[in-house]
């Protein structure tokens, strides 16, 4: 299985997701994945899926303005010469099927309260809307204080081979407790950067490629 490939449709399978909860699930084709009208807050416009994305096609599906992003998802884009400025590197990741250390468990949120509560937490407040608890695809995670208050919590997006891990926060003792919490035997991708990547790959996470995410002031 080609891991970076693995990866990148998966996550751009989870921006769908989320728009589709917008109003807005996009179009896929071997290009990219992208949405007509402004995504949420945080979400990409498009996303690339191959190699090689013409630039100037793939800007044109999307509302091409102020606020509008593409994930590079092979870091093989250059948008500077269509107004874009680099907002952040990343690598995708990946974890071969494998045993997690025991440890704390972490709890599927099941409630439109419930995920109130994580998405305050979080912060990314009113992207994450209750018609995800019943896309059966998704499990979002919580790690939970003895007064109920939430400290931490993870996404996970269910494939047909592999499974996608994001929004990973609470620190890197939440690697572990992800882990723990997704499908037996199942390979898990992703992408981070910095002290997240550092922490993904104390739980056995490898780097499989770069990423680039483009905005437009």
């Amino acid at each position: 299985m080609d891991w970076w490939d693995a990866a990148v449709r998966d996550n751009a399978r989870w921006c769908a997701a989320v728009c589709a909860t917008h109003g807005q699930p996009g179009v896929t084709d071997a290009d990219a994945w992208s949405v007509p009208r402004r995504s949420p807050a945080r979400y990409p416009d498009a996303v690339t899926l191959r190699r090689g994305v013409d630039a100037a096609a793939l800007l044109a599906r999307i509302d091409d303005g102020p606020g509008a992003s593409v994930k590079d998802s092979y870091a093989d884009l250059d948008l500077t010469r269509y107004g874009y400025r680099l907002l952040f590197t990343a690598e995708w990741i990946h974890r071969p099927p494998a045993d997690p250390a025991p440890g704390p468990a972490l709890t599927p949120v099941t409630s439109a309260a419930g995920l109130a509560g994580w998405a305050a937490a979080h912060g990314g407040g009113p992207v994450f809307r209750p018609a995800l608890l019943a896309d059966p695809r998704v499990t979002v995670l919580a790690r939970y204080a003895p007064d109920g208050s939430v400290t931490g919590g993870a996404v996970l997006t269910r494939g047909d081979r592999v499974t996608g891990v994001s929004n990973v926060f609470g620190g890197p003792p939440l690697w572990p407790a992800v882990c723990r919490a997704a499908p037996p035997g199942v390979p898990l991708v992703g992408y981070e950067a910095g002290a997240d990547l550092a922490a993904a790959a104390r739980a056995g996470f490898r780097v499989t490629g770069p990423l680039r995410v483009w905005l437009r002031p």
